[in-house]
């Protein structure tokens, strides 16, 4: 019998998971992150720090700016593999990878236009901007801020839910 033969690897692997089973893993996973980092899950500040590596290989001093002094500086000296978020985020890369596989899901597709591509590009800048200006992403200023009972939780669900509307009505309008 192979494992494709398992009822184990259709339930687990193939069929998608209920809204109830993700929420109770992330909480789990939340908890685990906190108990281990000593803070909440973050997602985006690991960008800045892989950025300001990638610089720094490339001859540049990311040390110099205020950005990185005290304990972002630490960060910095330490380097990629001793950094838990970086860690982190890879494991959601190759995980959100493995599983768009297993559900045969991944499909690599067509650019239909250069609008696609500018739209794609623009996006990614404001989400990146925005996440930035507002210390967090959906994970690190939304859910870890309101399972912390922190209000700039609830204030960024506002706020991303509007973004979001107008975004969505920018992208019908002038890019598809």
């Amino acid at each position: 019998m192979g494992i494709k033969d398992s009822p184990y690897y259709n339930k687990f692997l193939k069929e998608p998971w209920s809204y109830v089973t993700g929420a109770v893993l992330l909480a789990i996973f939340n908890i685990a992150i906190f108990i281990i980092n000593g803070k909440p899950w973050g997602v985006t500040t690991t960008f800045s720090y892989w950025g300001a590596w990638i610089f720094k290989a490339l001859g540049g001093n990311p040390e110099s700016w205020a950005y990185f002094q005290g304990s972002k500086g630490e960060v910095l000296a330490n380097g990629f593999a001793n950094h838990t978020g970086s860690i982190m985020n890879i494991g959601i890369i190759v995980g959100a990878l493995l599983a768009s596989l297993l559900a045969s899901e991944f499909k690599i597709r067509k650019i239909k236009s250069g609008k696609q591509v500018v739209a794609a590009i623009l996006g990614g800048l404001l989400m990146g901007y925005g996440a930035r200006i507002a210390f967090g992403c959906n994970i690190g200023a939304l859910f870890s801020g309101m399972a912390s009972m922190s209000l700039h939780g609830w204030q960024y669900l506002i706020f991303i839910f509007l973004g979001a509307w107008t975004g969505s009505k920018l992208l019908v309008n002038y890019f598809m």
